[in-house]
């Protein structure tokens, strides 16, 4: 028989569905490894963009499960649409099934209520499976069909009244296998031969195919190496051409155990730049450790969605939802503010718990060799990078149009409307939009150029807030005098 057949009334439960994700304009573009043998078409997902609005289309797409340092895509996964409830993030998995593989040995399952569930094995690609009865090879959608259950353990259920009775069966399988994806995938590159881009050289087509712009480039799990860090870099200052995305870099924590060792790896592995957002330590949350990363850029595209999608907040001082500060080894690490702060006026990100735990730290990494206010603090580098791409995506139509004082006129009072408008809503201290003739001659029309300058001006944090107390005499006098003027 084919399928099984049904008649009269069922009841199929599925799991609880979280909070629904809110939208996010801090795009998150992640690159690593997915259990791509859970997802519909696992070769279909292999070095190109993914959206992705919840967990269960994560699940559907590319795949999900409890072993982060395996499958690196799940850290923010579990971030994203567990922890945080924000959407849509783009996931580049790099895991290729068709070449990150091994063969699992061919091995007798008993047959138990009519199913056998392979759990000694992860990662099966469900095309890989045979099953054998003795000699006899058994037929997929006939004598039995293939499933995963939560655990991503593989299952199979038989279907026939011939293959219900059998004690046993033998099952050959081919697994994927995370542990052969290398810096290098994560690094990817442009093949000529093929033309096809792979790792973060994919991440140039994340605008054409999802008309979205990146905010953020991340590998958890990766983004510690320093040769994926320096590509990181490298890639977010000029994405398809024009698009700025800031970058968030773990620091490695197998290595850094102390606080004080971290300046010295942060100025080794060379991450001193504006575009970069660096980390330490790693997080644990719900039994699960991840790279800070992961939770980080959760956590910033949430506060970007409570903001009107505008990256003006500061991200230092929010609560994470996390449980501990870990190294790679699971040890705790606690840290004061004074501690903290160290680590800040390095140019480093962490977060401290005082009743809970939340981000601290609010300088990109380029400090302290970098001191350019646009560059130093994280909101502003933000907001410079988000205005650069809002123009290009707003006044894209435009381009083309004939170059009259009807096109120069629309482009400065939309633009004087909306910079206004972030001003009043306290997004913006300052902004406005100039064209100047001079600048604009007839020889530059004629080459088809015209020059707007716009001025804006982004709000610093108040990371010192200072309150100077005193002991004066005189309050003390007052308050005797008051007392003898009563008695």
């Amino acid at each position: 028989m084919s399928e099984k057949y049904y008649r009269g009334v069922r009841v199929v439960e599925e799991g609880t569905d979280t909070a629904v994700p809110v939208n996010s304009s801090g795009l998150q573009v992640v690159v690593g490894t997915a259990p791509v043998n859970l997802a519909e078409n696992p070769e279909a997902v292999v070095n190109v963009p993914v959206v992705c609005t919840s967990l269960a289309d994560a699940k559907k797409k590319i795949g999900y499960c409890d072993d982060f340092e395996s499958y690196t895509l799940c850290q923010s996964i579990y971030a994203n649409f567990v922890a945080y409830a924000v959407k849509p993030v783009v996931f580049i998995n790099v895991l290729d099934p068709k070449k990150h593989r091994k063969d699992n040995t061919a091995k007798d399952y008993g047959v138990v209520n009519s199913q056998v569930v392979v759990d000694d094995l992860t990662g099966i690609l469900m095309d890989s499976v045979k099953v054998k009865a003795g000699e006899d090879v058994l037929q997929k959608d006939t004598d039995y069909i293939l499933s995963f259950d939560k655990a991503g353990k593989l299952v199979i259920t038989m279907l026939s009244e011939q293959t219900e009775a059998l004690q046993s069966v033998t099952v050959e399988s081919v697994s994927i296998d995370p542990s052969k994806v290398t810096a290098a995938d994560i690094i990817g590159g442009y093949d000529v031969k093929t033309g096809k881009e792979s790792g973060f050289e994919a991440v140039r087509q994340v605008y054409p195919r999802t008309g979205l712009v990146p905010a953020f480039l991340l590998a958890p799990g990766w983004s510690h190496i320093p040769e994926v860090g320096a590509v990181m870099l490298a890639k977010s200052r000029y994405i398809n051409g024009v698009f700025k995305a800031e970058c968030l870099l773990d620091l490695p924590t197998a290595e850094t155990k102390l606080y004080t060792d971290v300046p010295k790896v942060k100025e080794e592995i060379g991450y001193q730049d504006e575009m970069g957002i660096v980390l330490w330590p790693m997080v644990e949350a719900d039994g699960k450790r991840m790279y800070y990363s992961a939770m980080f850029g959760a956590m910033a595209a949430y506060t970007d969605a409570s903001n009107d999608n505008v990256p003006s907040l500061y991200l230092s001082n929010k609560p994470l939802a996390v449980d501990k500060a870990v190294l790679a080894d699971g040890t705790e690490v606690f840290m004061d503010r004074e501690q903290a702060n160290t680590l800040n006026g390095v140019g480093v990100v962490t977060l401290i718990s005082e009743g809970n735990w939340r981000s601290w730290g609010n300088n990109t990494s380029i400090y302290p060799a970098g001191t350019d206010v646009k560059d130093r603090w994280i909101a502003c580098r933000r907001m410079f990078s988000w205005m650069a791409n809002s123009l290009i995506t707003t006044y894209n139509d435009k381009v083309d149009s004939p170059a009259n004082f009807r096109l120069i006129e629309s482009i400065v009072d939309s633009e004087n409307i909306r910079l206004n408008s972030y001003i009043a809503d306290g997004k913006l201290a300052g902004g406005r939009i100039v064209y100047n003739e001079d600048e604009n001659s007839v020889e530059n029309v004629l080459t088809g150029q015209v020059i707007f300058h716009i001025y804006m001006a982004a709000f610093t944090p108040a990371e010192d807030i200072v309150f100077i107390l005193k002991f004066d005499p005189e309050l003390l006098k007052d308050s005797l005098s008051a007392t003898g003027g009563a008695a």
